[in-house]
């Protein structure tokens, strides 16, 4: 009976989680370049039972009666990178990646990457992300990587992500990044993510006046909370169930009379 409890409560517990997971992917639905998580599970290894009511001469031995599973548990929560689509917009400091990519940006000492490409424009001239982190490039001229300066003026983008000034010179190089196994990838917040062997300035295709929406299906994500929901309240009653089954067998079947 006892048993009993832990399956049930195992199972609530996994439940919970992946309802903060579907959760999360619905409160971001709306952040530009988000992607989504995923959770999975896996049930607890089975357990052989036995007891020893078999007998052998004068000594019980072992009886196998077969396997018991205890229940489910989180295996992992992982994320999926699957392209988000485009949205346009009339403004010359948006991009978006279109395919494998993220852009690099400096909070601090620390490199960070995102695929959120709604930057703008600070009062010193430099392009930030909208947490008000630079956005980094390379110097054209020089060849340091460091935050892109743009100063007032229009620029566009060019083929070979190239930021072009109003005459037309290509003063920084967007810092892309890209990475051999997402898996290396962390979420930090903020749409960030941080790993520690990136590929700086592969083919990253980087669309200019264009936002990527998250790849979150709102859809989908009410139906797994629907789901989520009901399995909830199954496990719920069962816990009741075997609740009610100890408290006879203590108060009832145990009882002196």
């Amino acid at each position: 009976m006892i048993r009993g409890f832990y399956t049930a409560v195992s199972g609530l517990i996994t439940l919970e989680n992946e309802q903060q997971t579907v959760t999360n992917n619905i409160v971001n639905v709306n952040n530009n370049g988000y992607k989504k998580n995923t959770l999975t599970k896996q049930s607890f290894e089975d357990v052989m039972l036995t007891n020893r009511q078999n007998k052998v001469g004068d000594r019980h031995v072992p009886n196998k009666l077969g396997t018991l599973n205890l229940g489910v548990k989180v295996n992992d929560v992982s994320t999926i990178y699957t392209q988000g689509g485009f949205k346009a917009t009339d403004s010359y400091t948006d991009f978006g990646i279109d395919g494998r990519g993220f852009f690099t940006v400096q909070r601090g000492n620390e490199r960070l990457f995102t695929r959120s490409g709604d930057f703008k424009i600070d009062q010193q001239g430099y392009l930030i992300t909208g947490n008000g982190d630079h956005v980094l490039g390379k110097n054209n001229r020089t060849g340091a990587e460091e935050p892109i300066h743009v100063g007032t003026d229009i620029f566009s983008l060019d083929g070979n992500n190239n930021i072009q000034n109003a005459t037309g010179d290509s003063t920084y190089t967007l810092l892309t990044a890209d990475f051999e196994d997402y898996k290396s990838l962390e979420k930090v917040g903020d749409n960030y993510y941080k790993s520690n062997n990136p590929t700086y300035n592969s083919v990253v295709n980087i669309r200019q006046n264009v936002l990527e929406t998250s790849n979150v299906n709102p859809t989908e994500e009410l139906v797994k909370l629907m789901e989520i929901k009901r399995q909830f309240e199954t496990n719920q009653k069962f816990v009741s169930m075997q609740d009610e089954t100890v408290r006879k067998a203590a108060n009832e079947i145990g009882s002196i009379r």
